[in-house]
């Protein structure tokens, strides 16, 4: 486990987490694959809301990859496929 990647991506989800709070929701971390892939969980209103790909890809995946280069993706666990 790379345990400065897992800090970077924490950081990064602390600058968007105010913004989900706000909504009634929550994000953490889960997972960092072998490929690069930031696996979360979306938690509260975001799990359930029409919006959550749209949060997934335009808030969450974006700050991520932003902040920390070496992440290729961001998936939450808990979306259907085809949200």
């Amino acid at each position: 486990m790379n345990n400065d990647l897992y800090e970077r991506i924490e950081d990064a989800l602390k600058q968007i987490r105010p913004f989900l709070e706000a909504d009634g929701g929550n994000v953490t971390l889960v997972d960092v694959t072998d490929d690069h892939v930031a696996r979360v969980k979306l938690h509260g209103s975001c799990s359930t809301c029409n919006m959550s790909m749209m949060t997934m890809k335009a808030g969450v995946e974006e700050t991520v990859k932003k902040a920390v280069k070496e992440i290729k993706a961001v998936e939450a666990i808990n979306l259907p496929v085809n949200a």
